[in-house]
């Protein structure tokens, strides 16, 4: 499996800030401009420690042409430390506007509450899970907790033939789809044994 890396996606992250703003700030920023957004294809779940790297991730994403809800960037009056009936209430309902979740595991992601709960509100709700795991090098084993082990993974790769990069979905090392047939139908593509 070829996954990202963490100096990729922090690279990336870092040609959106620059050296002298912060990632939190940039996110912040962008999403000041986009505040209309109703509907995104990707819920990305995530530990709220990684904001560098949930920049470098959502920045790849949008450049494979998605748009990317991030929840302390959409909905700032969310306090994640507070659980209020009405903060998950906010939360079902942004996750109900999205077509996907990704799931991006990082060394920090085991220490978060919320991401299983988004995990398995979504799957529930709709079904397209997808993990993303960031690790230190490309050819990297990704081991997260163990339920994360029934959902398919994303990665980037050009099609065979191609030199051009593209999103994929996988479910091993032999199944993989491109985002768009993965999201078209994502019950099918879920792991079975």
């Amino acid at each position: 499996m070829a996954t990202f890396t963490e100096s990729r996606i922090r690279q990336r992250a870092q040609q959106k800030t620059g050296t002298l703003r912060k990632a939190a700030t940039v996110l912040r920023e962008e999403v000041a401009a986009t505040k209309t957004k109703t509907s995104f294809d990707i819920f990305l779940s995530h530990s709220t420690s990684d904001a560098e790297i949930i920049l470098g991730v959502k920045a790849v994403l949008e450049d494979y042409c998605k748009t990317v809800y991030v929840d302390w960037l959409e909905d700032p009056q969310l306090d994640r430390r507070n659980v209020t009936a009405a903060s998950a209430e906010v939360i079902r309902a942004r996750m109900r506007q999205c077509k996907s979740l990704v799931y991006v595991h990082t060394a920090n992601s085991g220490g978060s509450k919320w991401m299983p709960w988004e995990l398995g509100y979504f799957d529930g709700f709709n079904g397209a899970v997808a993990i993303l795991p960031v690790t230190r090098n490309r050819e990297a084993t990704f081991e997260g907790q163990e339920y994360l082990g029934i959902y398919p993974y994303m990665d980037e790769a050009p099609s065979t033939g191609s030199t051009v990069e593209e999103i994929w979905v996988n479910k091993g090392s032999t199944a993989s789809r491109r985002w768009g047939t993965w999201i078209s139908d994502p019950r099918t593509f879920r792991k079975t044994a």
